[in-house]
């Protein structure tokens, strides 16, 4: 079964997510903040990362720098608000396979987290 690490400080998101990816078979779990991420990244090796951009204190930039020099393979969809494309640019440049701006459409999450992660 494929692991599944979710990234993002609104609750409502991260449940939506959950709830799609557990019916697509992933074992999922959750991180609200990038402390949260990154303790869940030491102890699981994730087949994936569903990461938001914009999170208080750490932010999606830095939580993506870490865990790629972890695991320089995985792969990691961020999730931004409408119009951060310098953010953007920078999460692409660092590895990030794909983006998607809110509000998204979870059904293109979910083909994208699938396309990239079935095999």
């Amino acid at each position: 079964m494929k692991q599944l690490l979710i990234v993002d400080d609104q609750q409502g998101i991260r449940l939506l997510l959950n709830e799609v990816f557990k019916r697509e078979g992933y074992t999922t779990y959750l991180a609200a903040n990038g402390i949260e991420a990154l303790e869940l990244a030491e102890r699981i090796k994730f087949d994936g990362v569903l990461l938001d951009m914009k999170i208080p204190g750490m932010d999606g930039i830095e939580i993506l720098k870490r865990i790629k020099s972890r695991t320089p393979d995985v792969p990691v969809l961020m999730i931004t608000a409408y119009g951060e494309l310098d953010l953007i640019k920078e999460a692409m440049d660092l590895g990030a396979s794909h983006y998607f701006t809110k509000p998204f459409d979870i059904y293109e999450v979910r083909d994208a987290v699938n396309g990239m992660l079935k095999e």
